[in-house]
């Protein structure tokens, strides 16, 4: 098995907008110096929760640098990369390779919804024309698209694609079972981390990290380290939270859970709109159960 890229909590992170619309980066920089003061292990750029489906080429890559930037290699940063045209995703993922990710993150291609050798010869190009670790991104509950067992077998001897986010829980232990350690796995799903580890997982590409970052890291490593028992009730306990965080499509509850804290990240970008005011409710509601006190000191010593 190749080494991990990470093991334990990477946070999807949203991405901030000013009143203007712009990236908010001195505030992107803010919430990542909150995460490494609050125990993330690794930081995911403009994926999903990110709203990268609205960004510009040229903001993308200047949102992926920012962050690199002010990790400032504390932890692996990971961009997602991906696209439904592969000749695009390439260009992408080199743009992000040559501002120092230590990983690129890619989802399947949506709409296109084209055929397994499609989607094996989609990989193997994105692939072979970088040098960074890739993380595959299988959410067929937005793509359409799934990444099989077979399809991962297949896969295998692309020595640089060495780990992947897993949404699809039924097909894990199948892919254990055919890929053996090939790939490290990652949670996709934040309700389902600690099932996933059972199986093997490394980890958890997590949207609830970013207000509950501690806990997820610690989460993780408390399985890793053999304590079950913690991990198992920390994985009940955020079951809400979950709940939550997707009442609306993600990065929608999330965002909005994150500026209401105070760090005041700005709406999402259309077609994404804000919530409905019951579903906010439940969000705020939610979010009262919850020990913020991390996030008070935090902006309380931050420059704001």
């Amino acid at each position: 098995m190749n080494k991990p890229i990470f093991e334990g909590s990477a946070v999807a992170i949203v991405t901030p907008f000013n009143k203007e619309g712009g990236v908010n980066f001195k505030k992107l920089e803010q919430l990542v110096d909150f995460h490494l003061q609050n125990g993330t292990d690794a930081i995911v750029v403009c994926g999903s929760t990110g709203e990268a489906s609205t960004m510009p080429d040229e903001e993308h890559i200047a949102t992926v640098k920012c962050v690199v930037d002010a990790v400032n290699h504390k932890v692996p940063v990971i961009a997602g990369t991906g696209s439904n045209d592969t000749a695009h995703g390439i260009e992408l993922t080199k743009k992000a390779c040559a501002v120092g990710v230590d990983a690129t993150l890619i989802v399947t291609p949506y709409y296109n919804k084209c055929t397994k050798e499609g989607l094996i010869k989609h990989y193997t190009a994105m692939a072979s024309n970088c040098d960074a670790p890739v993380i595959l991104y299988n959410v067929p509950s937005r793509t359409n698209v799934n990444i099989t067992p077979e399809i991962l077998y297949k896969l295998a001897d692309i020595e640089n694609i060495v780990a992947v986010k897993e949404c699809n829980f039924g097909q894990v232990p199948e892919v254990v079972s055919m890929c053996g350690d090939r790939y490290a796995l990652y949670s996709g799903e934040d309700g389902l981390v600690v099932p996933m580890l059972s199986l093997g997982a490394k980890g958890v590409i997590s949207v609830v990290a970013n207000v509950l970052p501690g806990h997820m890291s610690q989460m993780v490593h408390a399985y890793l380290n053999g304590d079950i028992e913690k991990a198992r009730k920390m994985q009940i306990d955020i079951i809400p939270m979950v709940k939550a965080m997707f009442c609306e499509v993600n990065p929608i509850p999330v965002k909005e859970a994150v500026d209401y804290l105070g760090f005041k990240t700005g709406e999402c970008r259309l077609p994404l709109c804000n919530m409905s005011e019951a579903n906010r409710k439940f969000l705020i509601d939610t979010l009262a159960k919850y020990d913020m006190s991390h996030i008070d000191a935090f902006l309380k010593g931050a420059e704001l």
